[in-house]
């Protein structure tokens, strides 16, 4: 059977138009390409659908860079295809562009080999520990005034669970303004409902330290928030151990380390409570897997970092299902590439739950004129 499903191409789409603000210092515009899809067609005319965290003109160079690599291949095995693609690319820098393209095409895989064999993904993955998972509504932080009628919103709508990041916490110097924002939040959302924040020490030239995150992690902990994500810088080992050590608040991070071999000294250290890769950036969701199952033998809980389109919020909710004990994935409030891109959006329950697709694959389906307004050419996803 695999050898009628030979890749015959993969090809990708930039993201374009409504890039959500990330709240980087240096904003990126909604023309900018920050997230790009990739589409794997076999021979059988099956394709399978990922999702790649980098520019859309990178995505395409590393998509030839690799071809040789996947070309004849069978579409069928996705952990071994996506390991030859990456032992076979160390040399070029393992992390980067080419690490996050193949991520995208790892997905795919795994949603081919779903639509194969007629199961979804998260059952091949490991089996379905959960059928539904908390949506945790990620928002950027505002004003306080703004803040709270911000998150009052997407309440209404019917989230339960919440992060806000990034924004003018810890950019300005001034501990009583971070304390007013997330004071809003918890006023607009209520003491029934989960609430986490980011700090967003990957921003460029993060002005704060290891005191300032201890003082801040006290503050949290008034607020009943339940943990405290990327409060230092993403490369400060030692001081994400001190953090974890001296915070009553849970310390989570690794969302910009890629590979499994980048977390083995944070996890093997004691650094996180809670790590955070991106299928994404990571490797896709065969080494999301791996990671998260190296936290799990650490004693670290691994909540995946989401902040990215509709395909990866599908693939978290895969891994959901395949992990005991993962109940949160994340959710991008008002993202036109997670609510607009899909023929089925996804819908919270009444308890502000999301139901884990059970449908083959990925268990979703893009819809081709929705994508088409927002990527020049949707073709490429379509068509061999």
């Amino acid at each position: 059977m695999s050898s009628s499903f030979k890749i015959r191409s993969i090809r990708s789409v930039p993201l374009l138009g409504e890039s959500p603000k990330g709240g980087w210092t240096n904003e990126i515009a909604p023309e900018d390409s920050v997230h790009a899809l990739v589409a794997v067609h076999t021979e059988a005319g099956v394709t399978g659908y990922g999702s790649v965290f980098t520019d859309g003109r990178l995505v395409a160079a590393a998509l030839a860079v690799l071809e040789p690599l996947w070309r004849g291949e069978t579409a069928l095995e996705p952990e071994r295809l996506t390991e030859k693609l990456h032992q076979n690319t160390f040399w070029m820098g393992r992390g980067g562009t080419l690490t996050h393209t193949i991520s995208g095409i790892d997905i795919a895989l795994w949603d081919i080999l779903g639509k194969v064999t007629g199961q979804p993904v998260g059952r091949l993955l490991g089996g379905t520990h959960a059928t539904t998972a908390m949506p945790y509504c990620s928002l950027l932080m505002e004003e306080p005034d703004v803040m709270k009628d911000v998150v009052a919103r997407y309440h209404d709508q019917g989230f339960r669970a919440f992060k806000i990041g990034w924004g003018p916490f810890g950019r300005r110097d001034d501990a009583r303004l971070d304390e007013a924002i997330v004071r809003a939040a918890r006023e607009g959302i209520g003491a029934d409902c989960r609430l986490f924040v980011d700090a967003g020490a990957s921003d460029a030239f993060w002005p704060n330290g290891l005191k300032w995150a201890i003082r801040t992690a006290e503050m949290l902990k008034d607020y009943d928030v339940g943990w405290f994500e990327e409060a230092l810088v993403p490369d400060a080992l030692e001081d994400f151990r001190t953090l974890r050590r001296a915070s009553a608040v849970p310390i989570a991070g690794g969302e910009v380390l890629t590979r499994r071999q980048s977390f083995i000294p944070f996890l093997t250290g004691g650094a996180f409570d809670i790590v955070q890769p991106d299928a994404t950036k990571v490797g896709g969701l065969s080494e999301q897997r791996r990671i998260a199952w190296l936290a799990q033998d650490f004693g670290v809980r691994y909540v995946g970092h989401g902040w990215n389109t509709a395909l990866g919020v599908a693939a978290d909710l895969q891994l959901a299902a395949a992990l005991p004990n993962v109940d949160l994935v994340e959710f991008i409030g008002g993202s036109a590439y997670v609510d607009g891109l899909l023929a089925e959006p996804f819908r919270l329950d009444d308890s502000g739950r999301l139901a884990i697709p059970d449908a083959p694959g990925l268990g979703i389906a893009l819809d081709r004129d929705k994508v088409a307004r927002y990527t020049p050419d949707p073709a490429p996803l379509f068509e061999p």
